[in-house]
């Protein structure tokens, strides 16, 4: 089986700081550093290095060749990765002494991907397959619906949240992964907790206090694993990815998660975004 995946392709420019700047406030950063990164990226890196077979869909700039050659070597498939008139976006994150990060963000290329390149894309996808996408493209709903048609299973991360784009993907969801935050923000725009959507599935990541998973029918709740954190970017992606990697292999949802969180536990442990996520091996072999 495949996953195939709409989603943003950013280069991430990271300042470590003494701490988040409140408004107004200017404050000298200790640390500079470039990584590949964006919410899609990263998923697409977590899902290839937890062996699953994932191709990308998305858009660069023509600054965004290197990418394009990272995301090969990392083991995703780049056909469908066009390049546009944009420049390839890019954020701005600040990582605190504590390892929390705020985030700033310029779609630039992301936001241009071609319908047509979609629709080639998923002239190739297969009944059974996942369709996973992000809030950081643009043809989240209209790629949905394809995928749909076509007998794919939908995931989606409500991230960053954005009330009407929630509420148009909703419908076509078969696993909703989404944080606390998101989590009330949705409840505030639909009138709907979790276990009350039309979704089958529904992961709300809580950071250090674990993951509920929820149905209709049950909530079951997945401690995190206790470790030191010096950079939780991408830590929600990697576990996104891990746990659609399990989920396409066949495991049962509670042991995707379980994997899917050894995977979060030990990417927050690195500094960075999509270059440091963990392989399965190293997974595998994690010991707190």
């Amino acid at each position: 089986m495949a996953v195939w995946n709409l989603g943003s392709i950013n280069e991430d420019i990271v300042y470590s700081v003494p701490h988040i700047p409140a408004a107004g406030e200017t404050l000298a950063a200790t640390d500079k550093r470039h990584y590949l990164g964006g919410k899609g990226t990263n998923m697409s890196v977590a899902l290839a290095r937890a062996g699953a077979q994932v191709k990308h869909i998305g858009a660069v700039g023509e600054d965004g060749g290197w990418i394009l050659l990272k995301l090969a070597e990392y083991g995703v498939d780049t056909r469908f990765i066009g390049k546009v008139a944009h420049g390839t976006g890019h954020a701005i994150i600040t990582v605190d002494s504590q390892g929390e990060n705020a985030i700033t963000l310029w779609p630039g290329a992301n936001a241009e991907v071609p319908l047509d390149m979609v629709q080639l894309a998923l002239s190739e996808a297969r009944t059974g397959d996942w369709f996973v996408t992000q809030n950081e493209t643009n043809l989240q709903e209209e790629s949905a619906r394809i995928a749909r048609d076509l007998g794919l299973r939908v995931a989606y991360a409500a991230a960053p949240f954005e009330a009407a784009a929630a509420r148009a993907m909703l419908p076509m969801t078969d696993l909703l992964v989404l944080n606390a935050v998101e989590a009330e923000q949705l409840r505030s725009a639909t009138g709907q907790g979790p276990a009350e959507l039309p979704v089958e599935h529904v992961i709300v990541t809580l950071g250090s206090k674990g993951c509920d998973w929820v149905t209709a029918q049950d909530t079951h709740h997945f401690d995190a694993i206790p470790v030191t954190p010096v950079d939780t970017t991408g830590a929600g992606d990697t576990f996104t990815g891990y746990v659609l990697a399990g989920l396409d292999r066949g495991m049962p949802m509670a042991q995707a998660i379980g994997l899917a969180t050894r995977a979060a536990a030990l990417m927050v442990t690195r500094h960075g975004t999509s270059d440091v996520i963990p392989d399965l091996a190293e997974v595998q072999a994690f010991r707190p």
